[in-house]
């Protein structure tokens, strides 16, 4: 399997998920709230003022707005949190609003790996709870919101919380034959119904493999930032699932 990715090579660490997070895949799950469209009235609305009934800030006026998260199982508290919106304004009204309301709520701009131009934008933030990231893009005549909240004290009591710098990998068998994922000249098997391992790797790109006895083997490629933790998992049926990005 060929990696693919920048800079020196750094030998990955896997480590066994303790008792209390056996079969991690049985116990995360994506949870996306249906996403809904606005009344003419809030569409058309000059101003861009606070929604009072959003789990993170999102202005009234809005075409298209959905929320999404991951949990662990138990706990109600998301690892991750992101909205998703498109408002009909312009990019810098956009980032004013923002930048307000973010404020607002104990969120500190970080300087550091700010992307500005005038097309798009993508801030990084330290929330009350943990990390957060803001990424607006202009969009025919209005702009488009991505907004992520990371909760480190769940991520942590989870152990998908990556080392300071890098990405983490979880990889999960539920299924009822033994697995294999290839990625960073390593070849892991898990056998069926095993512990979840979590893998660090340096952020990067990476190819990867997952292959089953039975089933055609699944490739792709993954772009690690660091902070993230994905999961890739094997399905009871023996299928891959889609890679799932946890915190």
């Amino acid at each position: 399997m060929t990696t693919v990715r920048r800079g020196t090579k750094v030998p990955a660490r896997w480590r066994l998920f303790a008792c209390g997070l056996a079969l991690l895949a049985s116990g995360v799950t994506a949870a996306t709230a249906s996403a809904w469209a606005p009344p003419l009235s809030t569409l058309f609305s000059s101003a861009l003022t606070p929604d009072p009934d959003t789990k993170l800030p999102a202005p009234t006026r809005y075409s298209y707005r959905g929320i999404h998260t991951t949990v662990v199982q138990g706990v109600e508290t998301p690892l991750r949190t992101t909205l998703e919106a498109r408002v009909p304004a312009d990019l810098g009204n956009v980032l004013a609003f923002y930048r307000t309301e973010l404020g607002k709520l104990g969120w500190r701009e970080q300087h550091d790996g700010a992307m500005i131009s005038a097309d798009h934008i993508q801030l990084a933030f330290v929330s009350p709870v943990g990390p957060g990231m803001l990424a607006l893009d202009r969009k025919d005549s209005g702009t488009t919101v991505n907004l992520v909240q990371k909760n480190a004290s769940v991520a942590i009591n989870a152990n998908v919380m990556p080392e300071p710098g890098q990405a983490k990998l979880v990889f999960s068998n539920i299924g009822e034959t033994e697995a294999t994922l290839t990625i960073n000249d390593r070849t892991i098997r898990r056998a069926a119904g095993t512990r979840a391992m979590s893998l660090d790797l340096q952020p990067g790109k990476y190819s990867y493999e997952v292959s089953v006895p039975g089933h055609p083997a699944t490739t792709h490629i993954l772009d690690f930032t660091a902070g993230d933790t994905w999961e890739l998992t094997v399905g009871r049926d023996g299928e891959a699932w889609s890679p799932l990005l946890l915190y």
